[in-house]
């Protein structure tokens, strides 16, 4: 018998890439592949070295951890890659990171086949 989770968190992926998904450009130094990926956020409450808590918001993005591939090579995301999104003419520069002692993504599903990629908008042009 099938794992009734598992089949629909499979297909709850599919519908997510295939309808809330936009064209984004992954980029670690001269490598870069372009993939779907769906926005999201997450909030973070971080101890800052005075002890005072900080909240942080990221800005998410959900691939397909089999779309991440360099070079012909699979890849997991890390601090200093850049997800690129242009909108209206303007290309707007994410960089992979997260606030805290994290690592700057997880798996978003059971399966392992959603990454969720925390990022911090660094930058503009156009």
């Amino acid at each position: 018998m099938a794992d009734l989770l598992s089949t629909s968190s499979d297909w709850l992926q599919d519908q997510r890439h295939k309808h809330l998904a936009r064209t984004v450009t992954y980029i670690r130094g001269p490598s870069s592949v372009e993939l779907q990926a769906t926005a999201g956020r997450t909030s973070f409450e971080v101890v800052d070295e005075n002890g005072i808590l900080q909240e942080h918001e990221s800005r998410d993005w959900l691939v397909r951890a089999e779309d991440l591939v360099l070079d012909g090579l699979k890849i997991k995301p890390r601090p200093g890659d850049v997800v690129s999104e242009t909108l209206g003419g303007v290309t707007h520069k994410y960089t992979v990171m997260s606030p805290g002692e994290g690592p700057p993504w997880r798996y978003s599903d059971v399966n392992r086949k959603t990454l969720r990629i925390h990022t911090k908008h660094t930058g503009e042009v156009g």
